[in-house]
């Protein structure tokens, strides 16, 4: 609690705290709106509540030593991270950064070079509480890299998140349709905005980001394929939706070329000319933004990404249809190449996967195909020894 007193001034009563912040003393002159005629008993009350409650600015800092205040240096590394990662990247740092680790960490009061092992170990054990032991993966990845950015340069000897317990990683299986499932949700979407992302997700097992990041400069309608290589999301910086397109993919195996059949060729030459046809029936209303875009509205619009995964939730749940996500639709599509017989790493290369390790970790339990091969494989080989069992 801060220490206070109170001012008679121009017949009102005002708070004046003191406190200190980063070791200097402080004053702050606070208004209670009472006059001093009558009102002392209530004036004292506030007082006493204003200096139990109130919560000191933190001092500007302008250099990084081992001395700041640990949530000041995370404050100061995400701005210098700021440059080095991809803008979803960083909104996503800052938003666990100032959502979850500082407001942890900031009535610990540790300064940089007081921050321990033990602590960052209790923080992951309190978490791990209230979220997933993958959520805490991303706040020790946090903390892990800025605590190496303080090692690099000299503010502390070594980098206590090295010696912490890492949460072990939930495993992780993905949800799916079947095929007369996934025909049911393809009929229900029929005509309206989500049909194009949810065939083109299903079929070509496509992110979010990658469908909606579809260019007409994507589709060769000669050679008859589609290139995955343009991609967008959307994150919030400060408070503040931002859309981030971007020329490149998750991964380097993301941007992959796969054929165009006739289908979808026929497909999106129809709704090239139903663009063709907005832009003129809307002329100067038409939004010019986008028009490189395929999944656009009749506006020419971008179909956002929160819209999407929004909108297919609530046609799902309209028509009764079994909970699964946007994303699950790419699961979707790996589980009826597994169903038939495409071999793991032709999946991989499909779905753009950056390991064929990533492939098999999360597909391996569908892969039902490849052990009846190899019971009968084994049934083969030991059929002389089979006959004598009774």
């Amino acid at each position: 609690m801060v220490a206070g007193h109170l001012q008679e001034k121009k017949g009102y009563f005002y708070m004046v705290l003191n406190y200190s912040v980063g070791g200097k003393r402080k004053t702050k002159w606070m208004p209670t709106g009472m006059m001093v005629k009558g009102n002392k008993k209530r004036a004292e009350a506030l007082l006493m509540e204003t200096r139990q409650t109130f919560e000191p600015e933190p001092e500007e800092v302008t250099e990084l030593s081992s001395e700041i205040m640990f949530v000041d240096f995370l404050r100061m590394w995400l701005e210098i991270a700021k440059s080095t990662v991809k803008i979803n990247t960083y909104a996503s740092y800052s938003e666990m950064t100032n959502k979850i680790i500082i407001p942890y960490f900031k009535p610990l009061k540790r300064r940089l070079l007081e921050v321990t092992t033990a602590d960052i170990q209790k923080f992951y054990l309190v978490q791990l509480e209230r979220v997933s032991a993958n959520s805490v993966i991303h706040y020790h990845a946090i903390i892990h890299r800025a605590m190496k950015y303080a090692v690099k340069t000299d503010l502390i000897i070594s980098n206590p998140v090295d010696k912490v317990d890492r949460p072990k990683k939930n495993a992780f299986q993905g949800s799916f349709y079947t095929e007369d499932e996934l025909q049911d949700l393809i009929e229900v979407a029929r005509c309206t905005k989500l049909e194009l992302p949810i065939v083109l997700a299903a079929f070509y097992g496509l992110r979010r980001s990658e469908v909606l990041g579809l260019k007409w400069d994507a589709i060769d309608f000669q050679q008859n394929t589609i290139t995955i290589k343009h991609t967008l999301t959307s994150c919030k910086i400060d408070g503040k939706k931002v859309e981030v397109a971007t020329d490149t993919t998750k991964t380097k195996s993301s941007r992959r070329t796969l054929p165009l059949i006739p289908q979808f060729r026929e497909m999106l030459l129809q709704r090239w000319e139903m663009q063709e046809e907005y832009k003129r029936v809307c002329g100067n209303c038409y939004n010019t933004k986008y028009l490189e875009y395929i999944c656009v509205d009749e506006m020419g619009n971008i179909i956002p990404p929160n819209y999407l995964t929004e909108s297919f939730s609530k046609l799902r749940a309209r028509h009764g249809m079994r909970h699964i996500r946007f994303h699950d639709l790419r699961h979707t599509c790996a589980s009826m190449l597994l169903k038939n017989g495409v071999p793991m790493k032709q999946i991989q290369e499909w779905l753009g996967h950056s390991d064929f390790s990533t492939t098999a970790n999360i597909y391996a339990h569908l892969d039902y195909n490849s052990k009846l091969n190899s019971a009968q494989a084994m049934v083969t080989g030991m059929r002389a020894a089979l006959t004598t069992v009774s």
